[in-house]
This record gives C-alpha cells, structure tokens and sequence, in this order.
C-alpha cells in the first residue's frame, strides 16, 4: 500500500481547486489507500471554527474535513509558524492536528511515496 500526502495551501473558500483536491483525497482513501493531509500557509483555515460559507453562497469544506474519519483519514499535520502567522492555536480548529515546525516538513514529506500539491 502506498501512503500519499495532500498538502493544501490555500484558503478553504478559495475555488473549484480546493474541493477538487478534496475529492482526490476522498476518492483515494475510498480504495484503501494511507492518506494524510497537511495543511499550510492559508490552508489552515480549512478547518477554522465557526465558518460560514453558506451565507456566502459556498461549500462547508470544513464538513468534509469532518467525514475523513469515516475514510480512515486520521493523519492531519499542519505548520506551527502557519497558525501563528494567521493569529491560530490548535484548538481554533474544528478537529486535532498534529503540529510540525517548518524545519521538519521536508522530513514529514518523505515518509510518504506520493505527494499532492494544491
């Protein structure tokens, strides 16, 4: 079994790109697959609490985020500078993350046999 990483940068109400990715995520786990996420720069505000995105007429990506343990997604990282930079703590987000300092994310990257990029 491969083990694949999704790394999301951008902001979660950003375009048709964002919810593409989250449905290869979902599509991959589907089939078994190791699947993680990791979560940098403006990508961390996928999982803030308190969106509302239907008011704006979007998708609740964050509900998404939420159904991953139904895939058996439980791996999700993100940057420890990436909350600080955006005024985040770990318990502003609406699930657990495991935290890694930018020094340690080529290292993270490595562990896994494909990398995704969005």
């Amino acid at each position: 079994m491969k083990k694949y990483l999704f790394v999301l940068r951008k902001p979660a109400h950003s375009g048709g790109q964002v919810q593409e990715m989250l449905d290869i995520v979902l599509t991959t786990a589907a089939f078994d697959q190791q699947v993680a996420i990791l979560l940098l720069d403006d990508g961390v505000f996928h999982l803030k609490n308190g969106q509302q995105p239907r008011i704006a007429g979007m998708k609740d990506t964050a509900a998404i985020f939420k159904a991953l343990e139904i895939y058996d997604v439980h791996d999700i990282y993100t940057e420890v500078e990436s909350l600080q930079e955006r005024g985040l703590k770990p318990g502003d987000l609406c699930l657990p993350v495991q935290e890694f300092y930018r020094k340690d994310i080529a290292g993270l990257m490595k562990q896994y046999d494909v990398v995704f990029a969005g």
